[in-house]
Formats: structure tokens, sequence, C-alpha cells
């Protein structure tokens, strides 16, 4: 029976044989290709419920809402059942133990980390900025680190950068110029992540890793599943998550080798969004994440269209391919498809790159690693049925699995301790205090010189009226004494007696003196 066989039962092949993926070889990552419609998504819900089942847990994203259904138990039809009877399959409906997340908190627990923790890379990469910008962007890191300032969310990060637009002339004689316009983008491109809804990703508390690496009571590992029909809409800031994430997991984990399973199995849908028109940079990362993490136990599958969306130097890393039905009308596509074609070990029953225009719904071209680490020949497959339910939860079903979930309570209350927006605000608010009471002691000193100006020209005046005072009344001593010409009675009788006894007597001389004359 598939069932007992080794790994993960992926599906039969024409050749009526059962295509495992082997546990002990699902760390070397793997890549799930396929054109819209062809059955991408059950294949990953296949995987994802398998690796559950197994003890491993699971991190996936569910782009278009009907991933959710892995929650719930399956009620497959006829032809489901059908399917798996050809294949030997015993199918029972069963639901996956799932928790939802989701980066805005209305579909799952929200998802949180730091500015600091996405770091300036990823964070030039989010707000798509040039090589200039991204170097100004580091240098705002650079200063929050070396002044202590705890970059925790957007409002953080946009007075950092007032404050560093602020002292751009003293910062750039250290660390290099640092132009305004640069730092007007940087604040441009904030404010459209924020319209975007991206500031609720920003903040406390911080997802826990530990959180999602569950393996339950029963066994089964926890299937994590990440809503992202809103977040597609932010395609930047949906890859940039995913690769945070996938690089958190590496620098925390520690090394296990290759262990008999994987620790931790991460989905990584529409992976095309990762790699377009990214840096140099960043491809590096990605890289060197993807070639160390398999070491941390951690197998990682790329989920996209066309596997010539991923880099040659990170495809050559995926060991286990399940390639769905591709349709090649453009060149560009003919391309795509003969790189598809030539990735796989060839089968001498068929051509490859026809087989896979040909392939139907449910049908893939599978190749995975056998024990010895080395690609099998490509083999045409029907996938198996799922045990759980092929199509979306509704809000109902969703908001009972969030009741029941371990992490309920965990993330929802936002945290808001003291970081760098708040010491910037009480160090403006200190300045303008300081300026505020050096103003007003200013004015103080002012009003103060000026009264004691006023007092010493008061002083100065009556000083000056004194002198004058004294300097007349010296005149005035100086000066000699005039006698009053009015007369007193006293002297008034006398000078009347005297004035008529001379009278009398000049009367008499002449008198005697003309009677004299006459005698003779």
């Amino acid at each position: 029976m598939p069932d007992a066989l080794p790994g993960l039962f992926l599906g039969q092949s024409d050749a009526a044989q059962p295509e495992n993926l082997l546990f002990n070889r699902a760390n070397r990552h793997g890549v799930v290709a396929g054109a819209t419609g062809t059955g991408k998504t059950v294949t990953l819900q296949i995987m994802a419920q398998g690796f559950s089942d197994a003890g491993v847990p699971v991190f996936c994203a569910d782009v278009k809402g009907d991933l959710s259904g892995i929650s719930q138990v399956g009620a497959p039809n006829e032809k489901l059942i059908a399917r798996a009877a050809e294949m030997g399959l015993t199918l029972t409906p069963r639901a996956a133990p799932t928790v939802f997340w989701d980066l805005y908190g209305q579909k799952g627990h929200p998802i949180r980390t730091t500015v600091s923790e996405i770091g300036p890379v990823l964070m030039a990469r989010m707000l798509n900025l040039n090589e200039v910008q991204e170097g100004v962007l580091t240098v705002v890191f650079h200063v929050a680190d070396k002044e202590g300032l705890l970059l925790l969310d957007l409002d953080d990060l946009r007075s950092l950068l007032v404050y560093v637009g602020e002292n751009a002339e003293r910062i750039g004689r250290e660390v290099g110029n640092v132009a305004p316009a640069s730092i007007a983008a940087i604040q441009r491109a904030l404010l459209q992540v924020e319209q975007q809804g991206g500031d609720a990703f920003f903040g406390e508390p911080v997802l826990k890793l530990e959180d999602m690496i569950r393996v339950g009571l029963d066994g089964r590992g926890q299937v994590n599943v990440l809503d992202s029909t809103r977040l597609m809409n932010s395609p930047r800031l949906y890859a940039a998550f995913l690769l945070w994430l996938l690089s958190e997991l590496f620098e925390q984990l520690p090394e296990v080798g290759d262990p008999e399973k994987p620790r931790l199995v991460f989905f990584f849908d529409e992976a095309h969004l990762l790699f377009n028109d990214a840096p140099r940079a960043l491809l590096e990362k990605v890289e060197q994440v993807v070639r160390l993490i398999r070491s941390k136990g951690v197998g990682v599958y790329f989920v996209t269209q066309n596997p010539a969306d991923i880099p040659d130097s990170v495809l050559a890393q995926l060991g286990n391919r399940i390639q769905h039905a591709l349709r090649a009308y453009t060149p560009s596509e003919q391309k795509g498809l003969r790189a598809a074609s030539q990735s796989f070990r060839a089968n001498a029953a068929f051509d490859t790159a026809e087989a896979i225009q040909a392939l139907g719904v449910g049908e893939a071209l599978v190749s995975v690693l056998d024990e010895k680490g080395a690609p099998t020949i490509v083999a045409r497959t029907k996938i198996r049925p799922p045990a759980s339910r092929l199509g979306p939860a509704t809000d109902t079903e969703r908001a009972a699995v969030m009741a029941a979930s371990p992490v309920r309570g965990l993330y929802e209350q936002v945290l808001n301790r003291e970081s760098a927006a708040e010491i910037l605000a009480n160090r403006h608010s200190a300045a303008d205090q300081a300026e505020v009471q050096a103003k007003a002691q200013a004015e103080a000193d002012k009003a103060a010189a000026a009264q004691a100006k006023a007092d010493q020209k008061a002083a100065e005046a009556r000083a000056k009226a004194q002198a004058q005072a004294e300097a007349r009344a010296a005149r005035e001593a100086a000066r000699p004494a005039r006698r009053s010409t009015r007369e007193t009675p006293v002297e008034a009788l006398t000078k009347s007696v005297l004035r008529t006894a001379g009278s009398t007597l000049t009367r008499e001389l002449m008198r005697g003196l003309l009677g004299g004359l006459k005698r003779r």
C-alpha cells in the first residue's frame, strides 16, 4: 500500500509505481511549478498535510484563499474516491492542525517584527529604493545603533529620518554625504507602504519562531497558513516578509545536519515576486540562505508558474521537483519550457518537453532525490487526492479554528514601549523647553538691564540737580550783601530833624549876613 511506503506519497506514476518524497531528503529543497489552474495548490495542500502527518511543522502562504480548506475535513466526491482506489490508497477525510496568520490581523493572528530586525537591505527592497537611497538608509540604521535608538515601527524610522536630515552635516562628516533629496524619497516610500497597510507588520510583540514550529500531542506538525489574499496587493512587502522569516529561521535554528525528517518545511508561493528586479546583493543573500539552511533541518519549496522564474544559482539547489503543465505560445514561453524539461533526468518512455505540455489537471512530472541523494528518472504522475477539503474554509470555520488556536491572545495586543520616536520627541521637547527658558531668561535680562539703565539715568539726573543746587548756593554765599534802600522810621525822623535844623541854621546865617551887609 502507498501509505506504508517511506516518505510522503505524492501519487502514482504511469508505470503504476508510487512516487514518494523521502523525508530524509526533504530538506534538500524543491520546486512546484505549473501554469495557473493545473493543480499546484492541491499539490501544495497534499504535501503540507503529508508533512504534518509525519510530525513536521509546515509554513505556507495562501495566495488565493483556497488553501484554507486544509483546516477542514475533506468531503471527497466520486471522482476523487475513484482516483484514490486506482492508487490503492485508503482515503480517510481528515483536517490538518492549522494556525492562521495574517500580517494585517484580519484573517489570522497578526505577525509583527521590528524595523531593526528587517534591516536596511530588506527594508530598501520593500521600499523600492535605488542604490543611493539604500546607502542613506544604511546610514540611518548605523546612527540608530550608534546612539542606542530602537527602531521598532515605522514611526521610529520616520522620526530618525527627520533627525538624520536635521543633523546631516555632522553625520555626513562621519559616514558620508546624506542628501536631503534621498531622505525625502525614503519618507515618501514609507508613506506609500503605510497607505498599503504595511505599518501593521512592524511593532511588538515580535513573532516567536517556536510558535510556528509546534508538534501536537497527537504527533502531527502544525500547519501555519499565512493569509496572503490582501498581502499580494503589496508584492514587495510579501516577498520581503517571507525572506525575513526564512532568514530568521536560518539565524536562530541550530545545526542538525541531515535529520531523518525536516524540522520545518517552508513553501514560498509566487516565488517570482522574490526575484523580480531584485538587486544582486539580495539574490546573493537568498542563494546563501537556501544553500545553508538545509543543515538547520529546514526544507524550502518554491511554488511558481515556471522554473525559469527562479535564478539558476537557486534552482540548482532544488533537488525535489514537481512540474505541472506548461503552455508555450510565445518564444519566451517556449524557452522556459525547454529550460523546465532539461532540468529533469530524462525518461526514455516519453519526451519531457512534450509531456509537460500534455499534462492534465492533477497530473505532474515528478523527480525526487533517492536514498543516495541523486534525482530519480522523471515520471509522469497522477497526484493523489487530499484528505482535507478542496476549496476555502468559510469565515465561520476560520473563526472557529482561530478560537481554538494554541497562540490565541499572544499577538493580538500591540505593545508600544519607548523607542526612537519617543526618545527623539523627548529630546525635541527638552530642547524646546530649554529654548523657551533661554528666551524667557534673555527677556528678563533685557528688562533688568533696561531698568538698571533707567535707574542710573534717574540717579544721574538727581545728582546733577543736587550739584546745580549746591553750586548756586555757593555762589549766593560768596556774593557781598547789599544794604536796603528803604528807611526805617528812626532814620526818616533823624533825617527830617537834621534837614530842618540845617535849613534853619542856613537861613539864620544868611539873614545875618545879608543884614550886616545892608547896615553898612
